[in-house]
């Protein structure tokens, strides 16, 4: 059952092999849940264990290396034939002896590899020290590099069919973000808006069935606005306070995010204030990330507008988003911000995120995007930017 035909997942491995011979590496070890599924397909909540995809140049298949349990899963979802998945058994699974990494050192030996130079996810959230560690011990001969992210690099640009679900999240946090507004009210709990949000994720829009976000709603009221990634708690919404929503849709694992931000009561003019400054901020810089402009230049032309009014944004703006798993649905790449001089691509897909952190109050505003061929950017996200106001 993989989401794309089998020649997407080779097109995908032969632009991440043609980086891999650019720096050198004759093996690629992927720990990133994000990373596999775009290499092979597979899709479960089976990142809580060591599991790994290995690339090979001279091997037309990667491999996927996990635990027995998921093997079936493997076969289910991934696009590999059978003598490409490998399992190691249920002794490796949290031993103080015995590690999945060494497991993974013997199919590499197995192969032939062990004297290759290896690229390694030093900075993936999966990829522990001790699977570091481990996997040098056990291959002495080997040299292990930092590969760098270089999995997540390559899924920046998105193919046709990627952003067709991108389309398909993007209609889904819509939906999930009007069903929000209409739950949050003065004396309902922020549990129970986020139950009837979370419901509306699930259950979809457009005709696409809705997956698990990679990241909780944000659900804040009154002054916990001022900070951002604040989940939900049992307090209750109340009169004369500002909220704001930053949700996710997801969809066959890709994802699309949306902040909206609504005041119950009459809006103070601090608030309509920023209000207006970020609206005007927003149109500035999506207009000018277009193809062949640079993160750099969205994020001054932001950082123009908001410093005439007397405001400024130390935080990133935005960055790039797609398929991803827990903890995050950004991918950890290109980001827009001041000094990023990474030229914009077709189908490339960012979240802008303008978030306005004060003292003790929050406002946040935000849009997702495809850079297109000419012209300005698809806004992929469907949901009016003014401030939301409930007398």
């Amino acid at each position: 059952m993989p989401v794309f035909p089998r020649e997407e997942y080779l097109a995908r491995l032969a632009r991440v092999k043609a980086r891999m011979r650019a720096r050198g590496l004759d093996v690629l070890v992927c720990a990133d849940p994000a990373g596999m599924n775009y290499l092979t397909g597979y899709d479960g909540w089976s990142f809580y264990v060591h599991q790994y995809v290995v690339v090979g140049l001279d091997r037309e298949e990667p491999l996927w290396v996990g635990r027995a349990m998921d093997a079936p899963g493997a076969r289910l979802t991934a696009f590999l034939a059978a003598d490409s998945i490998r399992a190691y058994p249920e002794t490796h699974v949290d031993s103080p002896a015995l590690h999945p990494a060494q497991f993974l050192a013997g199919v590499i030996a197995d192969l032939g590899w062990q004297r290759s130079v290896i690229g390694v996810d030093l900075d993936a959230f999966y990829f522990t020290a001790r699977a570091y560690i481990e996997l040098g011990k056990a291959l002495p001969a080997a040299r292990l590099v930092d590969a760098e992210l270089m999995v997540a690099w390559v899924r920046l640009v998105k193919s046709e069919a990627e952003v067709a679900l991108i389309r398909g999240a993007a209609a889904i946090v819509s939906h999930a973000m009007q069903v929000g507004m209409q739950a949050v009210a003065p004396g309902v709990r922020e549990c129970d808006a986020v139950a009837e949000i979370t419901a509306a994720q699930f259950r979809g829009a457009a005709g696409f069935w809705g997956d698990y976000p990679a990241a909780l709603a944000n659900v804040p009221h009154g002054a916990k606005t001022a900070a951002p990634h604040l989940t939900w708690s049992g307090e209750r919404y109340s009169h004369g306070e500002v909220a704001y929503l930053e949700l996710g849709g997801c969809h066959a694992r890709y994802h699309a995010a949306l902040a909206r931000t609504l005041y119950m009561g009459t809006p103070p003019a601090k608030l309509l204030e920023v209000v207006k400054v970020v609206a005007e901020g927003m149109e500035v810089a999506l207009d000018t990330a277009r193809a062949g402009a640079t993160a750099h230049e969205v994020a001054g032309a932001w950082n123009r507008v908001i410093a005439r009014a007397g405001y400024e944004k130390p935080s990133r703006i935005g960055y790039s988003i797609g398929l991803n798993y827990p903890p995050d649905w950004g991918e950890r790449t290109l980001s827009l911000r001041e000094g990023e001089h990474a030229v914009l691509e077709e189908n490339m897909c960012f979240h802008m995120i303008l978030g306005m952190w004060m003292d003790d109050w929050g406002y946040e505003l935000s849009e997702t995007f495809r850079i297109t061929g000419a012209g300005g950017p698809e806004v992929l996200t469907d949901f009016p930017r003014e401030l939301v106001i409930k007398p």
